[in-house]
């Protein structure tokens, strides 16, 4: 007979299912010939719908107080910004520079609720800017300059979003997600009607892949993980996306990510993935002290 997996154990699962289901969001998002707004729009308004049975199958209720909305509206920031990455620099770019999040998680920490900061957070913080200097480097124009600001804009977003949902109870979390996805689709649906949005087969079937499997899905995976899996934990596990997602791209679009937003992938991901191995122990070895 099989022993219940303790729920540490059971929240990384969680939180691996839902950063494998985001990794896919590159494939799709390049199939789709609309505005980014309007993507995330329609996405999100059909996560919103997966969230909301949701609740109601599992008998949660929605709560509305200043930790949900704000969670909310960083959510929907990292939405808007993600998206819009995708579209004027390289899906590569975009969710690497994203997954600088712990780092802002850091500074979010340090400044709302008072955490010191030690000479590991300062090398990593070194390490990662190093590795987004490279991303410069890249094809640098316009578009891809643009781009990859808006890609670390999301990273900030997405930091939020972790140190926020991370001091919430169940309710408040997963209406914070809900808020999230209302938000965006409220702001990002009405501008279909400015720009054109052309109605096809592929793109139908995209945005439907895009808001119940690689968002509506894995935002409820997210919500119950992070309630025994603190924000940096989630970020760690989370580093299965940037891995996936270039991937994901490269098989299925073709897409190459250059050398230097190559090497400086590694640089960000091994300085980020290394910072948090060695945050989880430090914080680890002073419970057990």
């Amino acid at each position: 007979m099989m022993m219940p997996l303790n729920p540490q154990k059971h929240a990384v699962l969680l939180m691996a299912a839902c950063a494998t289901l985001w990794s896919i969001a590159g494939i799709f998002i390049k199939m789709v010939p609309w505005n980014p707004f309007v993507i995330a729009g329609f996405r999100s308004g059909i996560a919103a719908v997966v969230v909301v049975l949701f609740l109601r199958a599992t008998g949660r209720h929605i709560k509305v107080n200043l930790y949900s909305i704000v969670s909310g509206l960083f959510i929907a920031g990292t939405f808007f910004a993600f998206v819009t990455a995708n579209k004027m620099t390289t899906a590569a770019n975009a969710i690497v520079l994203q997954f600088t999040s712990p780092v802002f998680i850091m500074i979010l920490s340090a400044f709302f609720f008072r955490q010191r900061f030690y000479k590991a957070d300062i090398i990593a913080v070194a390490f990662t800017l190093t590795g987004i200097s490279l991303f410069f480097f890249d094809k640098l124009g316009t578009g891809n300059l643009i781009g990859n600001c808006i890609a670390i804009l999301a990273g900030l977003f997405m930091a939020g979003m972790y140190v926020f949902t991370g001091h919430m109870d169940d309710d408040a979390r997963m209406s914070a997600i809900l808020f999230g996805h209302l938000f965006t689709a409220v702001i990002g649906i009405p501008v279909a009607f400015f720009v054109p949005a052309p109605v096809t087969t592929a793109s139908v079937l995209s945005i439907l892949a895009l808001g119940v499997f690689q968002l509506g899905i894995p935002y409820i995976l997210y919500g119950l993980a992070v309630k025994h899996c603190p924000p940096l934990a989630c970020s760690l596990i989370g580093a299965i996306e940037p891995l996936l997602n270039p991937v994901w791209v490269f098989l299925f679009n073709g897409e190459k990510p250059g050398w230097f937003a190559f090497v400086g992938g590694i640089i960000v991901i091994a300085a980020v993935t290394g910072w948090c191995v060695w945050r989880d122990r430090y914080v680890s070895l002073n419970k057990a002290a």
